[in-house]
């Protein structure tokens, strides 16, 4: 596109944003403002705290930093962290082949479908004694557990992102002789991304979540007993602080997350605002 042609539609755009409300930049200091006063507003609401259960944030932040400096607190760390990356890569590459199967082939999602359902109303958490009593206290039942947790979230993401493939993204695989493994690597799986991402996102969240759940639940190690344990302790201070670790590595992983996605989807990002701005 040339200069000339482009200015027009710079122009639009400057439109737009200013008619759209506030700019960019405001927003994202907003996404880091608003976690500051909050943060603030904690410090200086529980500083002269005598309240065993509500510390002040000081002590927390003393402790937390005691415990960063110590090799247990970074193996459980590490525990929770690589059960929860091995269980969402397991249920990613199931969730996402079985899902591209059944979405292809519609009867596989007929039949499929009630169970799936069924399986999709259970809370996630209650999964956990389940497979404890079926398995034990092991790391595999954490594993396990995590994944099956995550992986429903994917599944139907990937049918639904297949099927609501357009149909003329079919009619020139056929055209052009696409099919088999190219034609779902080429066309059926980009063309599905968005969906699947999503649900992908959707069942990180429930991992994170489940992870916890399972380390609380006859487990020695992992960010989820360390905080059990000091509760358990009445070590209300060492309990805020492992409350407080998981807070942030879920954010983190949250965060790295949708840059991911915001990376691998540019080019559908690009689509989207331009049909907007079309």
């Amino acid at each position: 596109m040339s200069l000339t042609s482009s200015l027009p539609v710079r122009v639009k755009l400057a439109r737009r944003q200013r008619r759209s409300g506030l700019p960019k930049w405001v927003l994202i200091g907003a996404e880091i403002v608003v976690p500051v006063l909050l943060i603030a507003l904690w410090w200086v609401a529980s500083d002269t705290s005598t309240n065993a259960f509500f510390p002040p944030l000081r002590k927390i932040v003393e402790r937390l930093w005691l415990d960063a400096q110590t090799a247990a607190y970074w193996t459980d760390v590490g525990s929770s962290m690589g059960n929860l990356a091995l269980s969402f890569v397991l249920a990613s590459v199931l969730g996402i082949v079985i899902g591209i199967a059944f979405g292809l082939v519609r009867p596989l999602a007929w039949l499929i479908e009630p169970t799936v359902q069924f399986f999709r109303a259970i809370p996630p958490v209650a999964l956990v004694p389940i497979f404890v009593s079926l398995i034990g206290f092991g790391n595999e039942t954490r594993v396990i557990t995590i994944t099956i947790s995550a992986f429903f979230p994917i599944l139907i993401s990937t049918i639904d992102g297949v099927r609501g493939i357009e149909p003329t993204m079919g009619m020139v695989s056929r055209v052009y002789g696409i099919s088999g493994l190219s034609r779902v690597v080429s066309i059926v799986l980009p063309a599905a991304s968005p969906r699947i991402l999503s649900g992908m996102q959707v069942s990180l969240i429930t991992a994170f979540v489940v992870m916890i759940a399972s380390e609380m639940l006859g487990s020695s190690n992992g960010l989820g007993a360390r905080t059990l344990l000091a509760k358990d302790s009445f070590d209300n201070v060492g309990m805020w602080a492992g409350v407080l670790t998981l807070g942030v590595l879920g954010y983190a992983t949250t965060a790295v997350f949708t840059v991911f996605r915001r990376v691998t989807l540019r080019w559908y990002i690009a689509s989207q605002q331009q049909q907007k701005n079309g």
